[in-house]
């Protein structure tokens, strides 16, 4: 992981430095007099060799600093903890309708393969990969909020409601610690639309990777022994096939989330949701070269992190896997 991280730092500060265009003539405007801009790049330490800027930089990351953003004019470390609770909350609620669609579907369409059911899991599968993310949220926009009236529209709370005060930056949590039940069920409403979408999408992947290991799994030894023992077919199905053929689809599991956790940037565009992928477009769009690295090297974490979750959850789902 320290290795994986210091190679993103360092390529991630190359590229934003090798990339031919000027952050701070970028905010200030074509029509800012030179000396403001000379001073201001000065400032930021922008007219330094660039291996003094590299070194000051990883000795900051080493310190919990990520720097300062030119756009916002406040530390990126903050504007990160600002915007990831909304990334949080829509990643997770979207990773569980991905869990509870998708590994079902993959178990029906293995026990049922080449049947009625295995088809419809099939062509859902091929939907929900093959669908473009911003289409399905468009017409569920359309048909849903516009014209049925039954969801509410973008953002994550209606204009008219009143955000409960932050503790955790989950909208959820915090309106049930405010006691709003009110915001609490209105946030819930704003998660269906961005959650079915995601969801859809890695219930799709979960689908196909559950029924092709329960597949592979089905022609074992020790499943036919455990069917001729007389053993009740859920049985059989959930201790002896599922857990077994589970390891790959939290590989997929745990892909998908840490991908959610760096921020839809379409979804979080289309629907208005201020998260993690709308503040990495903003900071792309006005070349804010410290908050990219910023939100880069903090998806990096993110990955890491997930990885090594899944590799420990491996572990427990067969122990005859150890680590050593």
């Amino acid at each position: 992981m320290v290795l994986v991280l210091f190679g993103v730092l360092v390529i991630t500060f190359l590229l934003s430095h090798v990339v031919p265009a000027d952050p701070i003539g970028a905010i200030l405007g074509p029509q800012a007099p030179l000396e403001m801009v000379e001073k201001i790049r000065h400032e930021w330490g922008f007219d330094r060799p660039l291996y003094e800027q590299f070194v000051d930089y990883v000795w900051r990351v080493l310190h919990g600093d990520l720097g300062k953003s030119i756009r916002t004019n406040r530390a990126v470390t903050r504007d990160l903890m600002n915007y990831f609770p909304a990334t949080i909350e829509l990643a997770t609620f979207s990773t569980f309708l991905a869990i509870v669609m998708g590994i079902p579907l993959g178990i029906i369409s293995a026990m049922k393969k080449d049947k009625i059911p295995d088809h419809f899991a099939r062509v859902f599968a091929i939907s929900g990969i093959s669908i473009p993310v911003y289409w399905l949220e468009l017409v569920m926009l359309i048909v849903f909020y516009y014209q049925l009236g039954l969801l509410p529209g973008p953002g994550r709370l209606d204009p008219y409601m009143t955000y409960p005060p932050r503790v955790t930056g989950l909208l959820l949590i915090d309106s049930l610690l405010a006691g709003r039940l009110d915001a609490f069920v209105n946030a819930l409403q704003h998660l269906i639309i961005p959650s079915f979408v995601l969801g859809m999408f890695g219930a799709a992947s979960i689908a196909r990777m559950t029924r092709s290991s329960m597949l592979e799994i089905l022609r074992k030894e020790y499943v036919r022994t455990a069917k001729a023992k007389g053993l009740r077919e859920r049985v059989v199905i959930i201790r002896h096939i599922l857990r077994n053929a589970l390891i790959p689809t939290v590989t997929v599991i745990g892909v998908t989330y840490g991908g959610l956790l760096e921020g839809s940037i379409l979804t979080e565009t289309i629907l208005a949701w201020n998260g993690l992928g709308q503040y990495a477009t903003g900071s792309f769009l006005y070349l804010d070269f410290m908050a990219v690295m910023g939100v880069t090297i903090f998806i990096a974490v993110i990955y890491s992190l997930t990885n090594l979750f899944v590799d420990i959850l491996y572990a427990y789902l067969d122990p005859r896997i150890r680590y050593g």
